[in-house]
Formats: structure tokens, C-alpha cells, sequence
């Protein structure tokens, strides 16, 4: 050891030459209101039980890119909320779809969706961003806005949704399976 090293104190419980572990803190995202911050995590959403669905040509699929703008169809896109931006935009949907677990299990909690015009080829695009933010809010307070959805992306979602778990879709309330009814 060089001379430099000699006469520092190691940081307490740490071994010589090993730095002191951290305690790991997870993140989620926060909401703000007017109540008084209790520490680190309070007042926090949990993002994991929430999935991404776009459903764009009659076709449903998840994405998580979606959670932050980012699914493939968004990839590439400067979106405006002006709607006459994008007179060649194909309607494609963003379906946001909660989890949530009972005493028989999980199940299908909150569905919403959102529309948005895509122009693939001249990379524009609309979607009203305050809407998705709500929607979202909404599938995570166990609600379910599919009414928008035409007849073949109910469809589309329907069938999704039974592929991905059917029995999940089983144990859903009655409200889903009536709004995406065709």
C-alpha cells in the first residue's frame, strides 16, 4: 500500500478494499397531488400490470414500446394534434389493458383505448396525448372506454385477449366482454 492510502478509515461494516453495498430502490411513477410526501415511493403507480395493445389494419398486438411512445407504428413519427396534418393517416389504436388478481386469479381489470392517424410514408402523425394519459389512468382504476372501437377492432382486441389468457378472460367481468361484443 502507498503512502497515500494509509491513515483512511474505511466507511463502517465494509471490508478493506470493498465499497459498502446500497440498498436498491425501485422506482415507479409518481403522482403528484397536495398530500404530503411519507418518503421514497410514496404515492407511486405500478406500471407493471398494465400492457400496451396497438391495433392498427384489423390486426391487435402488444407492444411495450407503446408505454412511452415508442411501439412500431410510432417509431419515426412527429405527431401533431391538428388532425388536418395528416390527411393520408390510417386510424391504428392504442389499447391500454390492466391486470388485476382476485381470489380466483387474474383477470382482465380495465381496458381503454385511444385513436391516433398514422402516415407511415410521410412520417406524420395525431394523437391527442393528453387522452392517452387519461385512458391510461382510467385502465388503472379498473375502467373500461372501448366504445370508440369500430366492429373488426373489437373483434381484433377479443381475440387477442383470449389468445393471450383465456382464462383470464373467463374471470373478467361482464362489462368487458359486453363492449367488446360484436
Amino acid at each position: 500500500m502507498t503512502e497515500q492510502g494509509q491513515g483512511q478509515e474505511q466507511p463502517a461494516g465494509s471490508a478493506a478494499g470493498t465499497p459498502e453495498k446500497k440498498e436498491k430502490r425501485s422506482l415507479a411513477l409518481n403522482v403528484v397531488s397536495n398530500k404530503e410526501h411519507k418518503g421514497f415511493g410514496a404515492g407511486t403507480i405500478d406500471l407493471s400490470n398494465v400492457a400496451c395493445v396497438i391495433i392498427d389494419n384489423g390486426e391487435a398486438y402488444i407492444d411495450v414500446g407503446a408505454m412511452h411512445a415508442k411501439s412500431k407504428v410510432e417509431k419515426g413519427i412527429k405527431f401533431s394534434t391538428n388532425k388536418e396534418d395528416v390527411p393520408n393517416g390510417r386510424l391504428c389504436w392504442i389499447v391500454w389493458v390492466a391486470v388485476d388478481r382476485n381470489e380466483e386469479g387474474s383477470y382482465y381489470a380495465g381496458a381503454t383505448a385511444c385513436p391516433m392517424l398514422v402516415d407511415t410514408e410521410a412520417r406524420r402523425g395525431w394523437k391527442i396525448l393528453a387522452q392517452h394519459v387519461n385512458n391510461l389512468d382510467y385502465a388503472i382504476k379498473r375502467k373500461y372506454v372501448l366504445n370508440e372501437l369500430g366492429e373488426e377492432e373489437k373483434a381484433a382486441l377479443q381475440r387477442l385477449l383470449i389468445a393471450h389468457n383465456e382464462e383470464w378472460w373467463n374471470r373478467s367481468p361482464e362489462e368487458l366482454k359486453q363492449g367488446l361484443s360484436v
